[in-house]
C-alpha cells in the first residue's frame, strides 16, 4: 500500500478536500463540529495531506511564526490537528515528509533557533516527541526544564487563562475536540512505556480535551540520526508545496 504526501497552503485547499478533512477529523474526535474544525484550520499556514490512491487517510496542519525570546528572534512551528485513519496507523509517510518540510523551513532562516510547539491531547501524538528529538519539554527525565518558560510564554499568549502554567496543560472548560473513547486509551503494551505513563500522569484530563503543552528544539544537534538525515533533504527530492 503506497502512501503519497502533498503539502498545501491552507488558502489553496479546495472545498472537496476541506470536507474530507473535516469528515476524517470528526470520525476520530468528539466534542467538536465542522465549524470549529474550519475555524481552527483557518489559523494555520499549511497542511500535509496523506493519500492512498485518491482516498485521504491522514493529515497534519501547522503554522510558522517568529517571536523574541531572551533578546533573540526565534522561529516557532505550531502544530495543529494530526489525524490518521486507524487502518493506516504505523505508516511512516506523514512523519518522513513532515520532518523534511521542517528542514526546508529552517533553511529559510538558518540563523534563528527553531522550536516545535505542540499541544498533545492523545498518547499517540506524544510518541512523536522522542522520535524526533533527543530532548524536549516536558520529559520524564527532566532533561530540558529550561524550555518551560518558553512553553509558558507561547501557551499563555495563545490560550490565555485556559492555560495552567502549574500543570503545563491547556485546560479548556469545554472540550474543543477529544478522541473518541474507543481510540483514546493506550493498549497494555503501550502502557508499559515510560513516555505513555508520563503523558497519562501529566495530562489526566485528556479524555475531556485537555492538551499537554510540549516544546522541542528542532536543531540538528537535538535530532536522532534518521530525523537528521530527513531534515537535511531538499524539496526537489520528494516535496511539493501547492
Amino acid at each position: 500500500m503506497k502512501h503519497t504526501t502533498t503539502f498545501k497552503r491552507i488558502v489553496n485547499i479546495d472545498s472537496s478536500t476541506l470536507r474530507e478533512m473535516a469528515r476524517l477529523y470528526l470520525t476520530n474526535y468528539d466534542g467538536s463540529d465542522e465549524s470549529q474544525f474550519n475555524s481552527d484550520l483557518a489559523d494555520k499556514d499549511e497542511v500535509l495531506l496523506v493519500h492512498v490512491e485518491n482516498e485521504l487517510v491522514g493529515f497534519t496542519t501547522f503554522k510558522v511564526y517568529d517571536r523574541i525570546w531572551n533578546g533573540e528572534s526565534i522561529r516557532v512551528l505550531y502544530s495543529g490537528d494530526t489525524i490518521m485513519d486507524k487502518e493506516h496507523w504505523g505508516q511512516q509517510a506523514l512523519a518522513f515528509a513532515w520532518i523534511q518540510r521542517m528542514g526546508e523551513i529552517k533553511r529559510l532562516f538558518p540563523e534563528r533557533t527553531f522550536y516545535w510547539f505542540l499541544l498533545v491531547k492523545g498518547h499517540r501524538t506524544f510518541k512523536y516527541m522522542p522520535v524526533f528529538g533527543k530532548t524536549f519539554f516536558p520529559h520524564w527525565s527532566e532533561t530540558r526544564n529550561d524550555l518551560k518558560p518558553l512553553a509558558d510564554m507561547l501557551a499563555s499568549e495563545k490560550f490565555g487563562s485556559d492555560y495552567n502554567s502549574k500543570t503545563g496543560v491547556v485546560e479548556f472548560s469545554r472540550s474543543r475536540g477529544h478522541l473518541k473513547p474507543e481510540i483514546a486509551d493506550p493498549s497494555p503494551e503501550e502502557l508499559a512505556k515510560k513516555s505513555i505513563q508520563f503523558f497519562l500522569q501529566h495530562n489526566p484530563g485528556y479524555k475531556q480535551g485537555h492538551e499537554l503543552v510540549c516544546i522541542c528544539e528542532m536543531e540538528e544537534h537535538n535530532m536522532k540520526p534518521l530525523t537528521k538525515r530527513l531534515f537535511r533533504k531538499s524539496s526537489d527530492e520528494s516535496l511539493c508545496l501547492e
